[in-house]
C-alpha cells in the first residue's frame, strides 16, 4: 500500500472528495515524513508547518457537505525559495543578501493559494540559481533521496528532493537553463518548462525569454494539475499573452516522434543513451511512429548562446559582489561568473548562434510532432562537490565544465517550445535518469500526451507504484 506521504496529488484529491482522507491527515503525514528525513535530505530552506496544519483544518471543512473545494484544496505544496512570498525572505541561497521580507507574492504562488494549495515549505536552490548543483553556504547540501551521497541537482533541487522524499505533494521551480528539468531527472520526478509567456512571472524576470516558472510533481497527471493552475495571462507580465490550455493525457497512436539519444557532440553516458532508446521503443509499442535522428548542434554553439545571454548580466554582478565581499560566494558560483566574463560573446554573435539553434530545432518540427532527448548526460554529481579541481568525464569525454553535462539549455533558447522532463529509468548507481519531451511551439498538450505514454509504458520513477501494483521501490538509503 502506498504510504500517505507518497500519494499522488490526483489520488489525494479523490480521497478528500470521498472523505476517506482529510487534508489534516495528509498534512500531518507529510510533516512527520519531513521531520524524519529532512536532517538527511535538507530540501527545505524554510518550514511553515504550524501555519500549514491550521490551513489544512480550514481546507477540511470545504470537503464537508455544502463545501466548495477548489482545484488544489488542501494539498501540501513546496515553493522554491527564489520565488517571493509576501512576508517571507528571499535570499537566493547567498549569504550576501540579508533576509529582507518580500512585499509581493510571485504570481504562480498566489494562484496556488487561490486554488486552495497550502504552501508548507520553501525549498533550497543553488547560490543565485546559477548551476545544476544543490549546495550553498547558507543552507548546506541538499541530497538526492535515492542516493544520499549524490546531489539533487539545481537550481530547483530542493523541490525535486522534497517530492522524491515524500515531503511535498506538489512543488514549484524555475528554469533559465534547465533548472526545472535537471533536478527532475536526478530525483525521478516530473518537471515542466512551459513556453515563454504561458506562466506569468513578475517583472523584471518575466521579461527574460529564457526564464520560466513551472510545476514539479511525482507524476505527469499531477504536473498537469499544477500547471493548469499556474497558466494564464496576468497584467503584471507583459509577455503573458498566451491563454491557458487544457492539458489532457491520451494515447500517442499516429504521433510522429523523433528520438535523439546524443545530440551533436554532447557527451552522454551509455546508460542514459540506452534508457533513452528504451523510451523510444516503448513509445513505438504504444503506437507512435518513432525515428532516431541527429541534431546538428555542438556544445560550443549552445555555450556561445548562453554566455552571450548571461556573461554581461548575472556573471558580472557576481564578480562585483565578490570584489566587495571576498571569500563569501561559493566556489562553483564564482567559477560560473569568471567563465561567463571570460567567454562573453557580443550580442550580434549571440543572436546569430541563437538563430542557428532555433533553425535546427525548427527543422525537426517540420517533420515530427515531438522530440525525445536526454535531460542530462551524466548519471550523478557528488553532493557538496564544486567540481573545480577535477573534470567531469562522460562517455570518455572530459568536460570543460560540469554544467556541460546538461542537455537542457538549447530549449531555453527555443523558448516557445514546451518541455516536459520525465523519468526514463535508473543508472547503475541507483540514481534515476530522465528524458525531455519537447513539443512544437506552444503545443503543451502534445508534450503531456507523450510524457503520459512514457510514464505508462516505461513505468520509471514514481509511476510504477500505481501502474504495476508493486510496493514502493526502496531507495538506495532507507529513509
Amino acid at each position: 500500500m502506498t504510504p500517505l506521504h507518497y500519494l499522488t496529488a490526483v489520488e489525494a484529491l479523490r480521497l478528500f472528495r470521498t472523505r476517506q482522507l482529510s487534508p489534516v491527515e495528509l498534512m500531518r503525514a507529510v510533516v512527520e515524513r519531513a521531520e524524519r528525513v529532512e536532517p538527511d535530505v535538507n530540501a527545505f530552506a524554510e518550514q511553515m508547518f504550524d501555519e500549514a496544519l491550521r490551513a489544512a483544518a480550514v481546507a477540511e471543512k470545504q470537503y464537508a457537505p455544502g463545501g466548495r473545494p477548489r482545484p488544489l484544496e488542501g494539498l501540501p505544496v513546496a515553493a522554491k525559495e527564489e520565488q517571493p512570498l509576501a512576508g517571507y525572505p528571499v535570499t537566493d541561497g547567498t549569504l550576501l543578501r540579508p533576509p529582507q521580507l518580500a512585499r509581493e507574492t510571485a504570481i504562480g504562488l498566489g494562484r496556488i493559494q487561490a486554488a486552495g494549495g497550502i504552501l508548507h515549505a520553501r525549498t533550497t536552490t543553488s547560490e543565485f540559481c546559477c548551476m545544476p548543483l544543490s549546495h550553498t553556504r547558507r543552507w548546506g547540501s541538499t541530497r538526492n533521496p535515492w542516493h544520499l551521497q549524490t546531489a539533487a541537482g539545481g537550481s530547483s533541487g530542493g523541490s525535486g528532493a522534497a517530492l522524491a522524499a515524500g515531503t511535498a505533494a506538489l512543488a514549484t521551480g524555475s528554469d533559465i537553463g534547465g533548472s526545472l528539468r535537471a533536478p527532475a531527472s536526478f530525483t525521478g520526478v516530473v518537471g515542466f518548462k512551459p513556453p515563454h509567456g504561458r506562466n506569468p512571472v513578475l517583472p523584471p524576470a518575466g521579461l527574460d525569454t529564457y526564464y520560466h516558472h513551472g510545476p514539479m510533481a511525482r507524476t505527469v497527471a499531477d504536473c498537469a494539475l499544477l500547471q493548469n493552475v499556474l497558466a494564464g495571462e496576468d497584467p503584471r507580465d507583459p509577455h503573458s499573452r498566451l491563454p491557458s490550455v487544457t492539458l489532457t493525457t491520451g494515447d500517442v497512436r499516429g504521433l510522429r516522434v523523433a528520438c535523439c539519444p546524443a545530440p551533436g557532440d554532447f557527451p552522454v553516458d551509455p546508460e542514459i543513451a540506452a534508457n533513452t532508446r528504451a523510451v523510444a521503443k516503448a513509445l513505438t509499442s504504444a503506437g507512435a511512429a518513432v525515428t532516431e535522428i541527429e541534431i546538428d548542434w555542438t556544445l560550443d554553439m549552445v555555450k556561445q548562446a548562453l554566455w552571450a545571454h548571461f556573461g554581461t548580466g548575472l556573471a558580472a554582478e557576481v564578480l562585483e559582489l565578490d570584489r566587495l565581499n571576498p571569500g563569501v560566494i561559493t566556489p562553483y558560483c564564482l567559477a560560473f561568473a569568471r567563465k561567463g566574463v571570460e567567454n562573453v560573446v557580443d550580442a550580434e554573435t549571440g543572436a546569430a548562434v541563437e538563430a542557428a539553434i532555433r533553425e535546427r530545432l525548427d527543422a525537426v518540427f517540420d517533420q515530427f510532432d515531438a522530440l525525445i532527448v536526454p535531460t542530462l548526460g551524466a548519471t550523478a554529481f557528488a553532493a557538496g562537490e564544486d567540481y573545480l579541481t577535477e573534470q567531469v568525464v562522460v562517455n570518455g569525454v572530459a568536460l570543460e565544465h560540469f554544467s556541460d553535462a546538461s542537455l537542457t539549455p538549447a530549449f531555453n533558447v527555443g523558448s516557445e517550445h514546451p518541455v516536459l522532463a520525465v523519468p526514463s529509468g535508473w543508472a547503475g548507481n541507483g540514481v534515476p535518469t530522465g528524458v525531455q519531451v519537447v513539443a512544437g511551439k506552444y503545443d503543451d498538450g502534445t508534450a503531456f500526451r507523450v510524457g503520459a505514454a512514457i510514464e505508462q509504458t516505461v513505468g520509471a520513477g514514481f509511476a510504477r507504484i500505481p501502474l504495476t501494483g508493486q510496493e514502493f521501490p526502496q531507495m538506495r538509503h532507507d529513509l
